[in-house]
């Protein structure tokens, strides 16, 4: 809505660098987080690079140098006792879509259109395909598979198992919902939940998806890739900080190395 506000009357080809570090001044000025900042000048370079592939642009007006300052990302992450007591707090035919975003990392828009037939239940595989209001995802790596256990997948079946539903994430009624009516109902169920900050979003269940993948001491590819997204970059940006400290173990290996060439003097002249 602010990039088409903004720009939404131009020629692609009038719209100026300078302009858009006006742009992104001014949304500053008005308020915004750096961090919303940052993702909307993303996202308008994402427009003006398709527009350059498609050969309507010979270059992009949006660079590094217009970039605004990302903003420091330290998301919150809800514990495990809080995220089931938003999981019991939620409609039954809702509990889904809090599985699918803390265990599968899926996003409201796509845990909202999953299909019973996007899941192999039998080899535990949740292969994300459209996202609400079926629309395909635009990226192959949004359409990564994700690996779930059994447990899970038994979890996940119980709507269809009740109602035939062809989505997992139902109302009462065993029909699909919208991601505004999800969020609505996650807000009540929050408001149950102790300790959880008042501006907490059913998004940040992926922040807990991706704590639990890094306390179980996996790697950045392996995070990035169960999180579909696009670079390492990404992942580290906002994730980087769990990471447990490796300057001991890096003074400890160097310290190792060391320690066997005096042993060796040491032999060596005994």
């Amino acid at each position: 809505m602010r990039i088409n506000a903004a720009f939404g009357h131009r020629a692609l080809k009038s719209v100026r660098p300078s302009e858009v570090k006006a742009w992104t001044a001014k949304l500053s000025d008005e308020g915004l987080a750096d961090s919303t900042v940052y993702a909307l000048h993303s996202r308008m370079g994402q427009l003006f690079s398709d527009a350059v592939h498609d050969g309507l642009l010979p270059k992009s007006p949006l660079s590094r140098r217009t970039a605004p300052k990302a903003g420091e990302q330290r998301p919150y992450v809800a514990t495990t006792k809080q995220v089931w007591a938003l999981h019991d707090a939620m409609p039954d035919g809702l509990q889904p879509a809090v599985l699918l975003a803390a265990f599968a990392g899926l996003r409201v828009a796509e845990a909202v259109a999953l299909r019973v037939s996007d899941v192999d239940f039998m080899r535990g595989i949740v292969a994300p395909a459209i996202q609400y209001p079926g629309v395909e995802l635009k990226t192959k790596e949004s359409k990564t598979p994700i690996p779930i256990p059994q447990n899970l997948c038994l979890e996940l079946s119980v709507n269809h198992t009740k109602w035939g539903s062809e989505t997992l994430v139902t109302n009462a009624w065993g029909r699909a919902i919208s991601p505004h009516r999800l969020e609505h109902y996650f807000r009540e169920a929050r408001a149950t939940v102790k300790g959880l900050p008042e501006g907490f979003r059913f998004h940040d269940l992926r922040h807990y998806f991706a704590s639990l993948l890094i306390a179980q001491g996996l790697d950045v590819k392996v995070v990035q890739k169960s999180l579909r997204h696009s670079s390492a970059k990404t992942t580290l940006d906002t994730y980087g900080h769990m990471w447990p400290d490796k300057e001991e173990s890096a003074r400890a290996a160097v310290a190792g190395v060391l320690r066997e060439r005096l042993n060796s003097r040491t032999e060596q002249h005994g």
